[in-house]
């Protein structure tokens, strides 16, 4: 059973040079009030695997533009201009992915596959040191399993049993982190004492650690 926390209470399983995992797709399903009291501590050189940057004043970006990321794996950094910046500048190591393999590869993480195989990015920068392998005749880029340290996610409707739903697109990232990280940190919009419909569960408790239900 997944145990409520405060947001203040969840930095505890933070540490520098961590690898996490933060969901949401730009500010749709993104979680915030963890960001906030991160941005409050002296820790960072963080890798972080998301769908996007964010922008500036939002979310993720916030994390880039305090400066506690050292390398973004991302499928796209066009709406941060602080992202671009300190990539340019060498500051920031940035692995841009397309959206559907880096969905793919956090799969693959959180089912303890070798990776993937995928055609995309075929004779493009994307496969430079890249291993090719053949099936009937035709080249796909293998491409990694991602992991996290922690994964920092967001669901719509959550219950006791940390069980997770979501509303519409805030699903993206929020589904598939859960499964590839170590401590799986949830922050919940609405929670209930009563167990979800097993219907309408997307990720099953047994994923989820700790819980932060907002407003709380």
């Amino acid at each position: 059973m997944a145990k409520i926390i405060s947001a203040v209470e969840a930095v505890q399983f933070f540490e520098s040079g961590q690898t996490l995992m933060i969901g949401g797709f730009l500010a749709c399903g993104s979680p915030t009030m963890v960001i906030d009291e991160l941005l409050k501590t002296d820790m960072g050189e963080w890798t972080l695997i998301a769908n996007d940057t964010s922008t500036p004043t939002t979310d993720r970006g916030k994390l880039v533009c305090a400066h506690k990321i050292k390398k973004a794996l991302v499928s796209h950094i066009g709406t941060n201009p602080e992202t671009v910046a300190q990539m340019n500048n060498g500051e920031l190591e940035v692995e841009l992915i397309p959206q559907g393999t880096l969905a793919e590869r956090v799969r693959a993480g959180g089912a303890g596959l070798g990776g993937i195989l995928t055609p995309v990015g075929l004779n493009t920068d994307v496969a430079k040191g890249k291993k090719l392998i053949e099936v009937d005749g035709q080249n796909f880029l293998l491409e990694t399993p991602l992991k996290a340290d922690v994964a920092l996610v967001y669901a719509t409707y959550a219950d006791k049993f940390g069980n997770l739903a979501f509303y519409g697109s805030t699903r993206n990232f929020n589904a598939i982190m859960p499964l590839a990280a170590k401590t799986v940190i949830v922050e919940v919009e609405k929670f209930s004492d009563k167990p979800l419909d097993p219907n309408h569960i997307v990720v099953p408790g047994i994923f989820v650690d700790y819980m932060i239900v907002r407003g709380k």
